[in-house]
């Protein structure tokens, strides 16, 4: 199993498109380098809001590889999500996933047609089973519209010793991390996920690090940092004035894309924000009111990004 630690700030990294709707490979490895570089721990692949369900088959082996040695590079390990709906294909995948090098696979349990109970739980013990990598589950009940109890998931934990976290953002998620640390061995590790609106929660509650989107990876940096210096009064006032931008930017999940793709262009992280479609798109009132809350944030980016 992988020896690099999965912890603290791991964005998601971003789809990154030229103005044609091209994959554009050399803004993304800039765009990769800064978030390590500038604060993040680790990177994940392919997460929701990476916008994997855009990707073809081509781009999808190619950003396993570029990723995995772009983190390595700097010395950072790398989350691959495997997002595959059919077990058979999905292990084909994890094998695909463990070759490349990546630290971590995170599995996003099939959604379609909503498979549950037993075959369920076969597909998520046949991934298990079919890597020696460390394995995330992705519990995401909003957007996949399929729910998992804490102790399924834990029963799991226990069957499968390459389980080692757990991506939580079913909302509220508060109550569901704390069931879930009860009954998991200190071993297992819980990430927030939902862009870190509930990052001080999350934390007080034993949560190990959050997965945010990839566009202000240093405001949740300095949030993290700043808990564990056990400064929550000040660490309470950073999260209070990064959710007043998540609160108008994440009431959809194309939204949410659009306005993280803007404000990696505006940091000049990327070269362009475009976002395949289907997509949002951003009326002149919305975008002053973002405008107005980027106003607020962006005196938090770190310096020099």
């Amino acid at each position: 199993m992988s020896k690099k630690e999965i912890k603290g700030i791991c964005p998601i990294a971003p789809a990154v498109f030229n103005e044609q709707g091209e994959f554009d490979y050399k803004s993304y490895q800039n765009c990769c380098q800064a978030m390590l570089r500038g604060g993040s721990h680790s990177l994940a692949l392919f997460g929701i809001a990476g916008e994997y369900y855009k990707l073809d088959r081509d781009e999808e082996e190619t950003l396993i590889d570029l990723t995995v040695e772009i983190c390595h590079a700097e010395n950072k390990p790398v989350v691959v999500s495997n997002t595959r709906h059919s077990t058979e294909v999905a292990v084909k995948w994890a094998k695909r996933i463990e070759a490349s090098g990546a630290d971590c696979m995170m599995l996003l349990p099939p959604f379609f047609l909503k498979p549950g109970g037993a075959e369920l739980t076969r597909h998520i013990e046949a991934l298990c089973d079919a890597v020696n990598i460390p394995v995330m589950l992705q519990y995401a009940p909003e957007q996949t519209g399929v729910a998992i109890a804490p102790d399924v998931l834990a029963g799991l934990a226990k069957r499968h010793q390459n389980l080692t976290y757990f991506k939580i953002e079913c909302k509220p998620p508060g109550a569901y991390i704390s069931k879930l640390l009860e009954m998991l061995d200190d071993t297992r590790k819980v990430f927030i996920g939902n862009a870190g609106f509930q990052m001080i929660e999350g934390f007080r509650r034993g949560a190990y690090g959050v997965m945010p989107g990839p566009s202000m990876f240093d405001v949740y940096r300095k949030i993290y940092d700043l808990i564990q210096a056990g400064n929550m009064s000040e660490a309470m006032k950073v999260h209070e004035k990064l959710n007043a931008i998540l609160n108008h930017i994440r009431q959809d999940v194309e939204m949410i894309i659009h306005f993280e793709k803007k404000i990696l262009k505006l940091r000049g992280l990327v070269e362009s924000s475009y976002c395949r479609s289907p997509g949002y798109r951003c009326d002149k009132l919305n975008d002053e009111i973002f405008m107005t809350h980027y106003s607020d944030i962006k005196e938090l980016f770190a310096k020099g990004i």
